[in-house]
This record gives C-alpha cells, sequence and structure tokens, in this order.
C-alpha cells in the first residue's frame, strides 16, 4: 500500500491518464498495475472523447467491464457526444454489458445529456441510467442536492427528447462541417477526422498555446490550446512519460454556422502556413 501511494501520488483523489495519439487517443486502463486497479474504486469515462473524438469499440469496452469485475469498481461513462458521429454510431457501456449478457447491467452507468445532441447546453436536461442498486442511492442524493428544472424547460426538454428529426439534421450539417475542415486543412496539418463529437483536435506549428494566440491576435478565431485540457502525467500513470501530452495540439469546435465554420478553416489554414515559412 506505502509502495503503490508513492508511485502515484495522486491516488488520494483522482488518477489520470494519458490519451495520446499513439494509443489511438484511448487510455489504456488494463496497463495500470493489479495493485493499482484494486484500489480503484469509480472509473470515469468520456467516449466519445472531448476533445479527441476517439470513441471505444464494442470489445474494448466489455475488455473494461471485465476489469470492472475483476478489481471491483464501478464504470461511470460520460456518452453525452454520442449521437454526433461520422461514419458509424459509436456503442456505448450499456450496449457492451447487454452484449456480455449483463441484463442488470452491473457496475455500469451512462450518462446522457441534451447539450450536444440538440444544442441545448444550458438546459441542463440529462438522464443517467444502468446499473439499477446504485441508482437507487444515486436518485437518493439527488433528491437532497439536485436542483429543480424551471417548467418552460421541461416542456423544451421533453419535445427535444421525443424527436429524432432535429438530431440527423444535426449530424448532417456536421458532416459537411468536417468535409470543410478536412478539405481545407489536410494538405497543411495533419488533421484525423474524429469518430463522433464535433471537436478537431490538431497538432500545430510552434505549440497549442502560441498557434491559439496568433489565430487570435491576427486571424480573429478563437480556439483553446490542448494544454488547457490535459495534465502532466509523467509522475503518475505513465512513469517515463514527460511534460504535458496536449500541449502540441488546439481544439477546434465546429460549432459555427457552415459559412463561419469555412471561414475560420480558411483563417486557421493561413495561421498555419503563416508559422510554418
Amino acid at each position: 500500500m506505502e509502495a503503490s501511494q508513492n508511485q502515484y501520488p495522486g491516488l488520494g483523489g483522482a488518477v489520470y491518464m494519458n490519451a495520446s495519439e499513439s494509443e489511438g487517443f484511448l487510455p489504456d486502463f488494463g496497463a495500470l498495475p493489479p495493485a493499482l486497479l484494486d484500489r480503484v474504486q469509480l472509473l470515469y469515462l468520456c467516449t466519445p472523447s472531448n476533445p479527441t473524438g476517439a470513441a471505444f469499440s464494442l470489445e474494448r469496452l466489455q475488455t473494461l467491464i471485465q476489469l470492472a469485475d475483476r478489481h471491483d469498481f464501478v464504470i461511470v461513462s460520460d456518452e453525452c457526444y454520442s449521437e454526433i458521429w461520422y461514419e458509424n454510431p459509436p456503442p456505448g457501456i450499456l450496449q457492451a454489458a447487454w452484449r456480455s449478457g449483463r441484463k442488470a447491467l452491473q457496475r455500469c452507468l451512462a450518462f446522457h445529456s441534451l447539450s450536444k445532441r440538440s444544442n441545448l447546453p444550458g438546459a441542463r436536461s440529462g438522464f443517467v441510467a444502468g446499473d439499477a442498486a446504485i441508482l437507487k442511492k444515486y436518485l437518493q442524493l439527488r433528491t437532497y442536492t439536485g436542483c429543480s428544472t424551471p417548467p418552460f424547460i421541461q416542456r423544451a426538454a421533453i419535445a427535444a427528447w421525443q424527436d429524432e428529426t432535429h438530431v440527423e439534421e444535426n449530424r448532417a450539417i456536421y458532416r459537411r462541417k468536417l468535409a470543410d475542415a478536412l478539405e481545407i486543412l489536410s494538405p497543411i496539418l495533419p488533421v484525423k477526422a474524429p469518430d463522433a463529437g464535433f471537436y478537431l483536435w490538431l497538432k500545430v506549428p510552434g505549440g497549442g498555446e502560441r498557434f491559439a494566440h496568433r489565430l487570435y491576435e491576427r486571424y480573429n478565431v478563437t480556439t483553446l490550446p490542448g494544454a488547457y485540457l490535459s495534465r502532466s502525467t509523467g509522475h503518475a500513470t505513465h512513469p517515463g512519460a514527460t511534460g504535458n501530452p496536449g500541449e502540441a495540439n488546439i481544439r477546434v469546435a465546429l460549432v459555427a454556422p457552415e459559412k463561419e465554420n469555412r471561414e475560420a478553416m480558411l483563417r486557421i489554414a493561413d495561421c498555419a502556413r503563416e508559422l510554418l515559412t
């Protein structure tokens, strides 16, 4: 116990894992030492991911469930980007559990929201589903600590949850915006289409922070430096790794209207050319 604590100083709270390009932008939880996994109580997963858009496959989710069984922890899967996809809908943790024959969905919780599928981030309307034994306690906590949703938001949320047409239209718009981004940026930058979500995770010349500053100051486009979304984990789950795994990147959100989105991609391309010359 003492040795494990010294090796993983973040274990008093959270242990963070890299999701680097060499790993397909997905953390390899199975690579963690068994002694550490035995002490885990909750594994938090974001699939599809923010900011990379990478999604766990059904097989990897099933393997993760088996890992939870061996080491007795709960999987909490944030799946709010799951309905913005490009080629194939990404699988979810409850689908993986059901396919594994776990009809009671033991150890698995999935969280979802209207914020991405319906462009309603301020509504704070969502749901959690999964293991009934865990949800019973969660409901009790929510009853005493949660806030009531105003009736007008409830009415709008009912309409949004019951309609799939606007979600399909939303996906079509994002596909067109992604196509514009790939067409404009791929000759200049190593851009990869995400599995899902509405972000591009771009490796840019000069590093993410410098590039984001230059892009804003000279081209009037706002992006987020990747280092602001990640942590240096050399001391924790990846011994030997150093630095911030997101420092070379920026996160680009494809949320502007199509015409504005295309113009932004052209300006990002111009900024990249300037820094590359």
